[in-house]
Parts: structure tokens; C-alpha cells; sequence
């Protein structure tokens, strides 16, 4: 890349890397792997800078390896969590903390409950604010198989929650 292509890329990475850490965080639920997962997916659109000719896709372009990579990261072995009924610590008496935030807490422990592909279709409707073509095109499928995804990401997160999750769109 010349001079002026660098230039180009470090303006856009300094006005994307916030957003793109916290879909990264929205997918994956932890803010180390967020980290990973962002800098895998501008690595990747530094390396194709010089050939992306339409600016305006970059964004696509940027959700869509970070997407991939989220998927990719989460079928590696060494990611698999081994989960315990028993807790390694008694909880502290008082008021808890997760109590006081509780919305949030539970929407991350119920995001990291859905599935991959269906957490990625549910980060981009209703965090990203995509529409189901739009995240069609990301995902590389049909709309069909997101408006499925969908439902079964809705509904995983719905039996994580024990509530009903109002999803306004």
C-alpha cells in the first residue's frame, strides 16, 4: 500500500474500532476475546485494502470477517467451556452485583447460551440495527435461512432469560 492508502485505513480504523470491539464483545460475551476478534478482522481488511474498490462496502466487509471470525473462534477446541453445577466460590452475602445489573448481565449470560451463527443473526438485527436482507448479505445466506435463525436465536435466548424478550422489530 502507498502513503496515502495507509492514511486512508488508519482514519477508518480510528473511526471503527470502537464499534467494531463492541459488536465483537456483543457476539462473544468477553472483552479479551473482543479484542482478538476485532484485531482478526482489521487485520484482515488491511491486507485487502488496496483492493477494495468501493469505499462504501467496507463496512460489509468488516462485519462480515468479524462475523466469520466469531464463528470460526467458537468452533476451535480450545474454546469449548465445561460448565458445573456447583459454583468453585460461595456468592457473598448482601447484595449482589449481578442483581443490580441484572438486564444486562442476563442479556450477555443469555446471548453466550445461543448458538454461534444464531447469536451472529441476532447481534446484527437487533445491535447492529440491520435489516434481514442486509444481514442476509452479510451472512452470505438466504433470508429465509435468517428469519429462521432468527426465531431459534429468539427462542434459545427466551429459554436462557426464562422470560419473555421483547425484541421491538
Amino acid at each position: 500500500m502507498d502513503a496515502q492508502e495507509e492514511r486512508q485505513f488508519a482514519e477508518y480504523f480510528a473511526a471503527k474500532r470502537d464499534s467494531v470491539r463492541r459488536s465483537a464483545y456483543l457476539l462473544c460475551g468477553d472483552w479479551h476475546r473482543a479484542d482478538d476478534l476485532a484485531q482478526t478482522a482489521f487485520v484482515a481488511l488491511h491486507r485487502r485494502w488496496h483492493k477494495i474498490r468501493d469505499r462504501g462496502a467496507i463496512d460489509a466487509y468488516l462485519r462480515k470477517t468479524l462475523i466469520r471470525a466469531s464463528i470460526d473462534e467458537s468452533r476451535r477446541p480450545w474454546r469449548r467451556e465445561q460448565y458445573t453445577d456447583r459454583l468453585p466460590e460461595p456468592e457473598p452475602a448482601g447484595v449482589r452485583l449481578d442483581e443490580q445489573v441484572a438486564t444486562r448481565a442476563d442479556l450477555m449470560a443469555g446471548l453466550r447460551e445461543v448458538p454461534p451463527k444464531q447469536r451472529a443473526v441476532l447481534v446484527l438485527r437487533y445491535f447492529e440495527g440491520l435489516d434481514v436482507a442486509g444481514v442476509a448479505k452479510v451472512l452470505g445466506c438466504s433470508e429465509g435461512n435468517v428469519k429462521s435463525q432468527t426465531a431459534r436465536g429468539l427462542a434459545h435466548l427466551r429459554t436462557a432469560l426464562g422470560e419473555e424478550v421483547e425484541t421491538h422489530g
